[in-house]
């Protein structure tokens, strides 16, 4: 038989054990997490609660969409402050222009073309140097050996 535990786990496996399926573990408390609302609800809502003209009708409206007096008090405020619009707009870092990254891409571009033609003209210097010595030793070899004969 099953012991009992100085901690009370045994308890609660038991109990998981014995629970129905699809009942939710009691044990397990779900992470209240914080709405929020688009731009685009919150203008229709504040537009049908305008609209409402019998008494009752805006509680009604609260009631059904599980909001409270104070939400509509400060969208109303957004919406006279114009932040309603700002808030519509997509979040994050504008788009780039695209002409902004072919400039970059450009000077990139040629910055890589500017460090290749520095290293050719490297290269044709030391070619040019290697041919000059070369030339010097040959010249002064065939020199000496013209004159032996």
């Amino acid at each position: 038989m099953l012991e009992a535990s100085t901690n009370g786990a045994g308890a609660a496996v038991e109990a998981a054990a014995a629970a129905p399926e699809g009942v939710p573990d009691p044990e397990l408390v779900e992470q209240a997490k914080r709405r929020s609302f688009t731009a685009k609800y919150k203008a229709r809502i504040l537009a049908e609660a305008d609209a409402c003209t019998a008494p009752g009708e805006v509680g009604e409206l609260l009631r059904r969409e599980g909001l409270y007096t104070s939400h509509l008090t400060y969208w109303r405020k957004q919406r006279k402050d114009g932040a309603l619009k700002e808030l519509g707009k997509p979040r994050g870092r504008k788009p780039a222009d695209k002409r902004d990254a072919e400039l970059v891409a450009l000077t990139r571009r040629a910055e890589r073309a500017e460090a290749e033609l520095a290293k050719a003209r490297r290269v044709i210097e030391i070619q040019g140097n290697v041919s000059a010595l070369l030339e010097e030793m040959l010249g002064s070899d065939s020199a000496s050996r013209s004159t032996e004969r």
